[in-house]
């Protein structure tokens, strides 16, 4: 086993604490501390699916004309917050030249080694737990309006295929049978078997920090203003309740990493996918399987506490609230595939998914910083969170990961 270090995990979202609960077991001495405690961001609102299919990058060959279609039709799932776009420039310059095929297969090549057995990442992490009891077995369905519809998204489906994920057609009369809360608007199914869902993401996130402090880490809810480096070495992390002495630090916090990036001397390009959720109470109806609706591009998965719908992509700030447009996107989304479904109440929630230009995050050493980044996971964050928990323990503890970690490089885009 490796030396013990003392390490300071910043962030307490999937990827923190599936980072500290690895370094912990890894023998070191972890301390997570996070500015609002566990599961409190995009680990909490998102739509708890098990997305080990979920490797396809949103820029695709197509991007450029289906974005001037979407951005100009209300009904669609992508949406702008336009007085961010001159600040937002450099990263859509560099997300949209990577919207053709070698760059789509190269990243999905990249995700698949991250979230393609994020299931069983997610059973390793809980085993033995009472955490383990929110992960449940479930099939997934992606419904589309016609067959042509999903002929839209062969070149995503082609890439699935080669990677081992067949769905099942279901097509007509075929699709109500199949689950009777579908209206006549979804009239094509691609289901996946044996996915898997978790069901309560939040619920989900306490049990892993108690987990955590049951393996002896500490969770301290504090937030990392600065660094002090010694030689160019992390020696402690500077918070509001005051000074961490640490060997080593792990930035996990989501869209907020890139201002700490910076207090590193360091540049990311990370912006933020901004995602919304209605979380319907007591629904008279739940689906056979979660889903994603293709029309909205959002999941719908039943939960312990009711029916999470979950997604659309709002490019924009961090620093701002929910938009009413995909909000009312997802009700009548919602009001047009679910017809007979009713609900006492809606929670509305918005969520920063953390995006790079290339749909790749950062894993691994921030320069010689002794500071490990583990985030930019934008829409797999729950699915690939275990994973890379497991190999920034790895690296931390000088066990060599079994994947190519070269497409995550944390310095990639701050080359000097």
């Amino acid at each position: 086993m490796s030396t013990s270090l003392k390490i300071i995990v910043i962030g307490a979202g999937i990827c923190g604490l599936s980072s500290a609960i690895w370094l912990q077991r890894s023998g070191h001495q972890v301390t997570l501390i996070d500015r609002e405690g566990p599961g409190a961001g995009a680990s909490y609102g998102n739509a708890g699916l098990m997305a080990q299919w979920a490797f396809i990058p949103v820029n695709t060959p197509g991007l450029i004309k289906d974005s001037i279609k979407y951005l100009t039709d209300p009904s669609s799932p992508l949406f702008m917050q336009w007085d961010q776009v001159p600040r937002l420039t450099p990263w859509l310059w560099q997300f949209v030249k990577r919207a053709n095929a070698k760059d789509a297969r190269f990243t999905a090549q990249a995700l698949i080694d991250i979230i393609a057995d994020g299931g069983d990442q997610h059973r390793a992490l809980t085993h033995g737990t009472q955490a383990q009891e929110m992960i449940t077995s479930s099939d997934f369905a992606y419904a589309y309006a016609s067959r042509k519809d999903f002929d839209k998204d062969s070149f995503g489906w082609s890439i699935r295929r080669e990677a081992g994920f067949v769905p099942e057609m279901i097509e007509g009369a075929a699709v109500q049978e199949f689950d009777p809360m579908l209206g006549p608007s979804v009239k094509c199914l691609a289901r996946l078997k044996t996915q898997g869902h978790i069901l309560d993401p939040g619920g989900y996130m306490h049990a892993l920090a108690d987990i955590l402090r049951n393996e002896g880490g500490q969770v301290m809810q504090a937030e990392a203003k600065d660094f002090t480096l010694s030689d160019g070495r992390i020696v402690s992390v500077e918070t509001d309740q005051g000074s961490f002495p640490c060997d080593q630090a792990v930035l996990t916090s989501g869209i907020w990493s890139k201002a700490l990036m910076k207090k590193l001397g360091f540049k990311v390009m990370l912006e933020t996918e901004r995602g919304h959720h209605l979380h319907l109470k007591n629904p008279s109806q739940t689906p056979r399987c979660p889903m994603i609706l293709g029309k909205g591009k959002f999941g719908v998965t039943p939960m312990a506490t009711g029916l999470r719908c979950a997604g659309t992509v709002e490019l924009g700030t961090h620093e701002r609230g929910a938009s009413r447009a995909p909000l009312e996107l997802i009700r009548k989304q919602i009001a047009k595939d679910f017809p007979n479904l009713e609900y006492d109440a809606a929670e509305e929630w918005v969520g920063y998914r953390p995006s790079t230009p290339d749909s790749l995050p950062l894993i691994g050493e921030i320069g010689k910083t002794g500071v490990y980044a583990g985030f930019g996971h934008q829409h797999i964050g729950l699915t690939a969170g275990p994973k890379t928990g497991r190999l920034i323990a790895d690296m931390i503890s000088g066990r060599k990961p079994n994947i190519d970690l070269s497409p995550f490089d944390a310095n990639r885009f701050d080359r000097r």
